[in-house]
């Protein structure tokens, strides 16, 4: 009996510790599975988010280079001066007189057959909640209405500080939501399962509504028809892309020309303006900082507070004030020597000599004469302050005859010259941001966290800076402040604490990269200011994935976007293998392999660890790299018959391509037109020292509209790019 009784015990003893063995072996290959996934996962992102910062690099050099072009470019008439203000800076943000215009909305008619929302002013939420269900079901709102509540938009927003007080006292919590980036399925979702804005609900939607997404003109409808309904509760902040410079790239511009090609260009200018009034953060409770982006070492919570953020049109170029001075002195150059105007009286004085002061102070103490942020432009002149204005100009006048003809020089008594704002309240409505006010402005909408101290240029996006723990801390305890909320960047799990847990980053667009690629989330704030997270994913096909398959199915699309971008460089990895391969072998290794491509698309992956997945064959450990970039070319080749030189240029230089278009046309029409194509290569040919007639410039825009319809549109702007590479290509077969 005790016999039997120990040998199960034995056994049982046997059994357990096989169990357990099996337990651990099991637990140690989850693991190891868990972190392969995890690594694999690790590498897709980098991969994702390399590709998209370089994109922002390279929409920062191009602008750079515009930069360039017209600061260097003297206009020699009005149309040269016209097209320069709507190419690049388009107009200052209109002022009041200007609009006004604006309000011809009421003019466009709506047509019987329209059966999409339908507004009526001043809103009320079921107005709201009517539009979030008719862009559900992919109706369209008319372009009268989207004028409308543009225009009542601007008319609410213009009335906001720089930096909105938010209180948790009149709500029960205050919800917090990241990037939108265009993607109306994720804020229908968030709308959903945290409910409507109300006064129990407040939110604040943290900037980059726009770009990337189809839907960045719904999302807009619907944040700014909350806004107007509820403007206690709902409160919206400006991102780095609620700028119409970058709206040029990444597709915004194209999706309201799209879907409003009649009265699209209307759109967009008001647009423009209504962003420039998007306040800059929210601040809850005094505790809690609410900005797009980030801080600086630099930054001044109050110096914000105070600027004029109109004047920030764009953050991708800083127009200063001594380029506005410039510009205003050659405008009045212009405007007497012109006879097209309007004729100037009889009794003012027509000498290019005369001081264009008395007419439009510049000094530094007229520019500080005060922010004058309603002061409209195009105010007639009182008839004092016009008859002050010519008795100056002629006493000056005199005065310089006298002095020309030898007498002495007489001074009287000077009468005080008008303030800024009465002598010119154009210039003054027009007033340029400071470089301080600028680069304040772009470090909160630009700016990423660090995990190292200090703060340093953010080289990475091309704008802004990364900030270190210090900084974070030094800015809380400066205006005792609890943590920051920030977005700007995709998360994997749509959040992420940093700088222990005193920066917040919230993203809600989830899907970003690719379905699977990455959730979504908001964060919710109640009276105890302690940050509850929700997470969410708004795509029904994620549910149905396993983890394996949604990192293999993001994986796929990371390195497709890889090879493409390895494929576009191939030229300039070719002579970096070359550098290589001293002995022409054709065969180089590859620690050479991983220092070439990163020499060449300086991109920061960790191509070693990626290499299986981008070289397939070796010998002898070694890569054959000619063959390696052919097979490149074989994967991206289409079903044209397009030379791999050329579809490699094309692919290389497409989005850049895409963006100069859009520059050039600077209409927003679709097209560019002769006189915008005449204007540009003027600027490029200035910038180059060539000399070329309006003849040779006309003969070379027919030669480019190939359909002879009188404007090239952007496949003919394409075309035309490929037929001169392939010309240079085989200009440069002939001279090897």
């Amino acid at each position: 009996m005790g016999s039997g009784t120990s040998t199960q015990h034995h056994f049982a003893f046997q059994n357990a510790e096989k169990a357990f063995k099996a337990a651990v072996l099991i637990q140690r290959w989850y693991r190891r599975y868990m972190a392969r996934l995890e690594m694999r996962r690790h590498c897709t992102w980098s991969i994702f988010q390399s590709i998209e910062y370089a994109g922002q690099q390279d929409q920062v050099k191009l602008h750079n280079f515009f930069s360039y072009l017209v600061d260097h470019f003297t206009p020699n008439n009005h149309n040269e001066r016209d097209f320069l203000n709507r190419m690049f800076t388009e107009e200052r943000s209109p002022q009041d007189s200007e609009m006004e215009n604006c309000r011809d909305y009421e003019s466009i008619e709506v047509p019987d057959s329209y059966t999409g929302p339908r507004l009526s002013f001043p809103l009320l939420p079921d107005h709201a909640t009517a539009l979030v269900e008719a862009f559900r079901v992919k109706q369209r709102l008319h372009a009268r209405y989207v004028l409308n509540l543009l225009y009542e938009a601007r008319k609410h927003l213009v009335q906001l500080p720089n930096i909105n007080r938010v209180s948790t006292c009149y709500s029960e919590e205050i919800t917090v939501c990241g990037d939108l980036h265009g993607q109306l399925d994720d804020l229908i979702f968030i709308f959903y399962k945290n409910g409507l804005p109300s006064p129990e609900r407040a939110y604040v939607f943290n900037g980059d509504f726009v770009d990337r997404g189809k839907d960045s003109v719904e999302i807009l409808m619907v944040l700014f028809a909350f806004m107007l309904v509820y403007p206690k509760e709902f409160h919206l902040n400006r991102g780095n892309h609620e700028d119409h410079m970058v709206n040029l790239r990444y597709g915004f511009t194209k999706e309201v020309m799209h879907k409003y090609k009649t009265h699209g260009k209307k759109i967009l200018k008001l647009l423009q303006d209504v962003f420039c009034w998007l306040p800059l953060a929210t601040l809850v409770d005094e505790k809690v900082l609410i900005l797009h982006g980030g801080v600086s070492d630099m930054t001044d919570l109050e110096f914000l507070a105070k600027l004029d953020r109109h004047k920030i049109v764009s953050t991708m170029r800083c127009k200063t004030r001594k380029e506005h001075k410039k510009q205003a002195e050659e405008k009045g150059k212009a405007n007497q020597t012109s006879s097209a105007g309007t004729p100037s009286p009889w009794f003012l004085p027509q000498s290019h000599s005369l001081p264009t002061s008395p007419l439009r102070p510049s000094t530094q103490k007229a520019h500080r004469a005060g922010r004058s942020s309603s002061v409209p432009c195009g105010v007639p002149l009182d008839p004092k302050e016009l008859s002050h204005r010519v008795r100056h100009s002629v006493d000056l006048e005199l005065e310089r005859c006298r002095q020309q003809a030898g007498f002495p020089v007489i001074k009287e008594k000077e009468e005080p010259l008008p303030s800024a704002s009465e002598a010119d309240p154009e210039a003054e409505g027009r007033r340029e941001p400071t470089q301080e006010e600028w680069r304040q402005v772009v470090d909160i909408l630009w700016s990423d966290p660090m995990a190292q101290e200090g703060c340093k240029a953010n080289t990475i996006r091309g704008g802004g800076c990364y900030f270190g723990p210090n900084v974070t801390e030094r800015l809380l305890q400066k205006y005792n402040l609890q943590f920051l909320i920030r977005s700007h960047e995709c998360k994997p799990e749509g959040y992420e604490f940093c700088h222990s847990r005193k920066v917040l980053t919230i993203f809600s667009a989830s899907n970003y990269y690719e379905v699977g690629s990455n959730r979504g989330a908001y964060v919710k704030l109640g009276p105890a200011l302690t940050p509850h997270i929700v997470q969410f994913q708004a795509n029904k096909a994620t549910h149905t994935l396993t983890m394996r398959q949604r990192i293999s199915r993001v994986g796929e699309s990371a390195l497709r976007a890889l090879r493409e971008k390895l494929f576009a460089h191939s030229s300039d990895l070719l002579v970096e293998f070359k550098k290589h391969d001293k002995d022409k072998t054709g065969l180089i290794t590859l620690s050479d392999w991983a220092a070439a491509v990163e020499s060449v698309l300086h991109l920061g992956l960790p191509w070693r660890m990626l290499r299986p997945q981008l070289v397939s064959s070796l010998t002898d450990n070694k890569l054959e790299y000619k063959s390696w970039l052919k097979n490149l070319a074989k994967e991206q080749f289409s079903h044209e018959n397009i030379q791999s030189s050329l579809l490699e240029a094309l692919y290389r230089n497409r989005s850049n391509l895409e963006t100069i278009f859009r520059i050039i046309d600077s209409d927003h029409s679709g097209f560019i037109s002769l006189d915008e194509f005449r204007q540009t290569w003027k600027l490029f040919s200035s910038h180059m020292n060539i000399d070329v007639t309006d003849d040779c410039i006309c003969d070379l825009a027919r030669s480019i509209d190939f359909n002879k319809d009188g404007h090239i549109d952007i496949n003919e702007f394409l075309e035309a790019f490929r037929l001169v590479e392939q010309s240079c290509s085989k200009g440069y077969a002939s001279d090897c």
